[in-house]
């Protein structure tokens, strides 16, 4: 399996905090991003490359081909940093053989069908209910904007 060295949840995708502080802090030099939807979407793909440091990789996937990427051998050197928006994504991957045992909750913004989870976290019920199953599964989720905040488990905010 691939050397992942950050796997986040954050609506915002490539943004000021990923760039200038996680993939600093984390060494990343490839960035996957895994949004069916954003695949459709041309020129968010190169507004997201461009806003991506000088040296990193910037890939947007489906995640079936994330599943198939990711469960191949690592390359020398390559440090993967995952972005997703919504917590689905990443148990779609745990399902189908991809171990995550870290994830990073970031932010995910308020919307008509979401409710305040946290300071910077809105989430539906059903987003809750799959973190949870995220959790029982075996992987942890901690929120944390950016590297030098404390991590703080979200079991400990159901």
């Amino acid at each position: 399996m691939k050397n992942l060295v950050l796997v986040r949840i954050d609506d915002r995708l490539i943004h000021g905090q990923v760039v200038t502080q996680w993939i600093k802090s984390t060494h990343g030099n490839r960035i996957l991003i895994i949004d069916d939807a954003l695949l459709k979407n041309t020129m968010m793909m190169r507004i997201l490359r461009a806003a991506a440091p000088p040296g990193v990789a910037v890939e947007v996937l489906s995640q079936a081909d994330a599943i198939e990427e990711l469960k191949g051998e690592p390359a020398a050197g390559e440090n993967i940093v995952i972005l997703v928006k919504v917590p689905a994504v990443l148990e779609a991957l745990i399902d189908n053989g991809i171990s995550i045992p870290r994830i990073i909750l970031g932010g995910m913004g308020l919307t008509p069908a979401r409710k305040k989870f946290n300071k910077n976290v809105a989430a539906t019920d059903e987003e809750v209910e799959c973190m949870k199953r995220i959790i029982s599964k075996g992987s942890s989720i901690y929120y944390q904007l950016v590297p030098s905040d404390m991590a703080l488990n979200i079991e400990k905010l159901f």
